[in-house]
């Protein structure tokens, strides 16, 4: 039968009663001829009980000493679901990352996997076992505890689909599926029963929450074959992440909208127009881990421009500060001016290929509402909009409609 990794979020396991269902769910695979691996995150809050603990004590945490604290997390879902699947008579084991081996870099709160060594999973199952691992979490070379940042649960249950060659890899989370978008702004919106590898990637990096991008990711790099499925209900096929576009692409144009409240955009005003100065300026913004997402730069006028680009509204303060005490004096620009009042609105489709008078059509039905675009940035298979944030929700449900994404696709 088949090998399956099941991937279980916190609010799946967030009490005990979650996790006798999960352990139930677990069961049918089981008893079905399956083998099985179970990887589960910290119940739902623990990792923000963790980390307020650890605040208390020291303001801005040691990443070393916050990694073994928040790991804990995950080692009591861990045991408290061997100890469920054992009440249903089946042989369970539970481990931790570093027990596992799943060996990452040495980047404490955000690691990055390099290899697992499988062979211990693989003689567990050999010998019946149903094999329950601890996501989000692994350890360098120098034994020490690392995690893999929020989200790090999924790309723990696709890695270790991919160094097990898994069959497939189902993430269970509290949705049924991806939607064209998110059904609390737009009632309307449709469960997708498939969705290509790159509208998923495109959808999860521009702000869909409902996998992390580096599992997407990981899931291309090795072909994993991915499903998105709903704990809390027992029918259902869920999302099926293809690696192939559907024969009906051609009638879908857009198979989605993502949106991200979670931006901050920065205009450095009077830079000069000569060569090198994005990377001047950019350059430090990204020595100290911040990611840029959108990139403006103005036409020069007596040698001068305006350089506007997007980050995280975490890292605004911080990118600021960078910017204001270190790059402006360097390279003689007038000022620097920030903001996050503002959020970003992407169409995606890879039928976007061979249609034209998608963006024509998008910009259209924004003016049409007054919704100003402050930049805008492009691909092959999405389009992506900076507005006000106070827009936002009208932007998702105005394109949502326009485009027919409440349509049943027959």
């Amino acid at each position: 039968m088949a090998l399956i990794v099941q991937k279980y979020g916190g609010t799946s396991v967030g009490n005990p009663e979650r996790i006798k269902n999960v352990a139930q769910r677990v069961a049918k695979y089981y008893s079905q001829g399956h083998r099985v691996v179970v990887v589960v995150s910290a119940m739902s809050g623990e990792t923000n009980r963790l980390i307020a603990l650890a605040k208390e004590i020291q303001s801005n945490p040691n990443p070393r000493e916050l990694d073994v604290m928040v790991s804990t997390g995950e080692q009591v879902t861990v045991a408290l679901l061997a100890m469920a699947l054992m009440e249903h008579n089946i042989k369970a084991k539970s481990y931790t990352g570093g027990q596992v081996r799943i060996l990452t870099d040495s980047a404490h709160t955000k690691a990055r996997i390099l290899r697992i060594d499988e062979e211990k999973i693989r003689a567990d199952l050999h010998s019946g076992y149903v094999v329950v691992v601890a996501g989000f979490q692994g350890v360098d070379g120098a034994n020490n505890i690392t995690t893999l940042g929020r989200g790090g649960s999924d790309t723990t249950g696709v890695a270790l689909a991919a160094a097990l060659k898994a069959d497939e890899c189902q993430i269970y989370t509290d949705v049924d599926g991806i939607y064209t978008t998110d059904p609390r702004i737009v009632p309307e919106a449709r469960k997708l029963k498939t969705i290509t590898f790159e509208e998923m990637l495109e959808m999860a990096s521009l702000g869909s929450k409902v996998l992390q991008i580096r599992s997407v990711e990981f899931a291309g790099k090795y072909r994993v074959k991915l499903r998105v499925l709903s704990s809390f209900k027992e029918e259902g096929e869920g999302t099926l992440i293809t690696f192939e576009e559907d024969n009906n692409m051609e009638q879908a144009v857009i198979s989605g909208i993502a949106f991200n409240r979670d931006e901050a955009k920065i205009t450095v005003l009077g830079v000069p127009d000569h060569p090198g100065i994005a990377y001047q300026i950019l350059g430090p913004i990204a020595d100290v881990n911040i990611d840029v997402d959108i990139i403006i730069q103005n036409v020069g006028h007596d040698g001068m421009t305006d350089f506007s680009f997007t980050v995280n509204r975490n890292d605004l303060a911080n990118a600021m500060a960078i910017l204001k005490n270190s790059i402006l004096p360097h390279i003689g620009a007038r000022d620097v001016i920030g903001g996050d009042k503002i959020a970003k609105v992407s169409i995606v489709g890879v039928g976007m290929r061979s249609h034209a008078g998608i963006a024509s059509k998008m910009f259209r039905v924004l003016a049409e509402e007054g919704i100003n675009i402050q930049m805008i940035s492009t691909s092959e298979i999405k389009i992506s909009v900076v507005v006000d944030e106070n827009y936002m929700e009208l932007a998702v449900r105005v394109l949502h409609k326009a485009f027919d994404l409440d349509q049943v696709v027959q």
